[in-house]
Formats: structure tokens, sequence, C-alpha cells
């Protein structure tokens, strides 16, 4: 019968270089090369065995998605196991940019869902993985299902954080990872960013200086959502953490004796992660088929539904009305809205010497010898 796996991509939770530098680490590079090389060479073309067909795919996902593709990854074997299809499904997770640069470099995924639009579309542009069109293949930009940004505090909510303002003042501790290497950071960044513009007299001036305040209180950044909440959990870091909303219901629902309350803000960004197949890395291996059916039953309402259980908000409107009510109201605004697209925000905040690199040097200045 079929399976699914997880095989871990290299992660390090310390402070990541910048995303072009990191993989000019030998030992990094080679397990990068390695993992491909077993990809590439261990039979994962398909083969029929007995009548029954039997697939492989690697599915390369950025960092808080494990437990929801464990739970939709068992549904679609089983689906396939009644048209006589033996899937098994290898899952590999970490922070959003790292993993579009491994499969860039070689780590041949068959699927690939990821925090952002950007880190696909590096995937068109640097590895010439699929085509240009890819957003436009499936409903909602290729993204089955949306989220958002909110907070995680203490129990009691000590520092009566309420809305993005209240990070910025008194002597509140922020934990969040990488933007260079985390897409969720990315969405958090750029939230911030247009929650300053969207406040009276907002100017670029005014949401730089509060990104500055906010990196300022942010004691370390991991690569990854993930490293970041076992930062602010685990290891007791910070006042408030800054995640995906699914990210914080699961960690309430891990740390559940620790009292963690989640805070959704008035309004955020709205987070679409997309999902796609890598179309040279699928006909390569024969999986282009099952790849993009396996795309297509996560718009179908069963996986809806799983993503609704796991507390990501489903684009299905049936699903949707079952669970109205289950996660808050807010006001989404949207990547065009505050910086026009991702190009624009790639080019403004997050390119070598962008914004936030000026950030990070002003923060590592001020920070105590």
């Amino acid at each position: 019968c079929g399976t699914s796996s997880a095989v871990r991509a290299p992660m390090d939770w310390s402070p990541a270089p910048p995303p072009c530098a990191y993989l000019a680490r030998a030992p990094l590079f080679s397990l990068f090369l390695a993992l491909a090389s077993v990809w590439g060479c261990s039979g994962r073309e398909t083969a029929a065995v007995g009548g029954r067909r039997e697939v492989e795919l690697l599915h390369v996902s950025y960092d808080p998605t494990r437990e929801l593709f464990e739970a939709v990854n068992e549904r679609f074997i089983a689906r396939q196991r009644q048209a006589n299809v033996a899937v098994s499904i290898r899952m590999s997770h970490g922070g959003s940019g790292r993993q579009a640069r491994a499969i860039i470099d070689g780590l041949e995924a068959d699927v690939t869902s990821l925090a952002l639009a950007w880190d696909v579309e590096a995937l068109v542009r640097e590895g010439q993985l699929l085509p240009e069109d890819w957003a436009s293949r499936f409903p909602h930009r290729s993204s089955p299902w949306y989220s958002t940004i909110v907070f995680v505090t203490r129990r009691g909510n000590p520092k009566a954080v309420r809305d993005w303002g209240d990070l910025l003042r008194g002597d509140v501790s922020v934990v969040t990872p990488n933007p260079r290497t985390s897409g969720g950071a990315r969405w958090t960044y750029l939230a911030l960013w247009g929650w300053a513009l969207r406040q009276p007299a907002g100017s670029d001036a005014t949401a730089e200086q509060a990104l500055r305040e906010l990196y300022r209180r942010v004691p370390v950044l991991d690569s990854g959502a993930r490293g970041a909440s076992t930062t602010f959990a685990r290891n007791g870091i910070g006042d408030v953490l800054l995640t995906w909303e699914n990210e914080a219901h699961m960690l309430l629902a891990e740390h559940a004796a620790d009292g963690l309350e989640i805070v959704t803000p008035p309004s955020s960004i709205l987070a679409e992660p997309p999902i796609t197949v890598v179309d040279r890395n699928a006909d390569r291996h024969g999986t282009r088929d099952i790849a993009e059916a396996y795309v297509r039953f996560l718009y179908e309402d069963e996986a809806q539904e799983i993503a609704a259980a796991h507390h990501f908000r489903p684009r299905s409107e049936a699903v949707a009305s079952r669970h109205a009510g289950e996660l808050p109201a807010l006001t989404l605004f949207t990547i065009e809205e505050v910086a026009q697209s991702w190009s624009a925000a790639q080019a403004r905040h997050f390119a070598d010497g962008a914004l936030f690199d000026r950030i990070s040097e002003g923060r590592a200045a001020a920070a105590p010898r």
C-alpha cells in the first residue's frame, strides 16, 4: 500500500546568511546533492507490479505544513488505491526560501508547496523547472487555501498586545523568523508594513520606522516558522510570537499546559501559499498525471475539510460555511495593496542591499557587545 513519510532538507536554526550564500557551504551543498541523487536514481519512475501501478512523489514544502499534509496524503493515497495505483509520498519541510533554493540546486521535487509565489517564481527564473503561467493552471493563483499572520502570547497576555502597534511599545520582546529564508517571515514583515501604511498619516517613512522598531526587539532570527515556534514555546524566549494562523493553533494544542493565547489583530495580510507541479522533474520521473491529480485533490471538499481542521481558511464556499466562526473575522489586505507585487516587494525589501538588509545592519550595530 502507499505510504507518506518525511525527508527533511537541512535546516539551521541559527541566524541565516543571505540566501545566495548558504549553499556555498560545502557540507550543506553536498548533502543537498546527495538528496537529489537519491531521488533521481532510486527508481522513482512509475512501475507496474501485478497489474497495479506504483508511483512515488517527492513533495517539498515550507515549514508549518507537516501535520496538514500528513493528513492530506493519507486520504489521497487511499483515493488512488481505489484506482489500483499505489502512491507513496515523501515530504521535505523547511524555510520556504531555502526549500526553493534546494529544488533549484537539485532536490527533485515532483510537487512543491511554498509559502509565497515569489519562491515558486524562483523555480521559473533560475531553474526553468516549470512554465511562467504556473499560477494560472489552478484556481486562486494555485493556492487551494489561505491564511494570515497572528500573534501568540504568554498566559494572560501580560504585555496587553492586541494590535501591530502594541508590538512596538515598552519592552515587548518579539519572536519571528528570518525573511531571508522564511516565507512566513516575509508575510509578517509585509503585514506590519501594510498596517503602518494604513495608519493615520502613514507613509513609507513611518512604515520603515515601524519595521526598524520591530526587528530591534527580535532576539534571534530563526530560519523558519517551526524553528521560531520552538524558540518561543519550548525555549521560553520572547513575549510574542508572530506566525501563521495555523501554526499558532498547532502550538496551543502542543503546549496546552503553558496557557499560550492567540491574538488576532484587527487587520493583517492575506497570505496565499501556492502549490504546483514541478514540471521538469515530474516529466522526467513519469509522475505528472499523479502529481496533477494530487494538486487537484487539494481543491476538493474532502481535502478542504482537512485544511479547515488544521486551521487554514478553505476556498470552498461549502466547507467555509460549515466552519464559519471557527476562525475570527478580520480585515485582510493583499500584497498588491501594500507592495504592488512580489517582484516589487523583493526589489524594495528583500533583495541584497534592500531595506531588510539595511535594517539588519542597524540591528547588528545596535546589539550589545
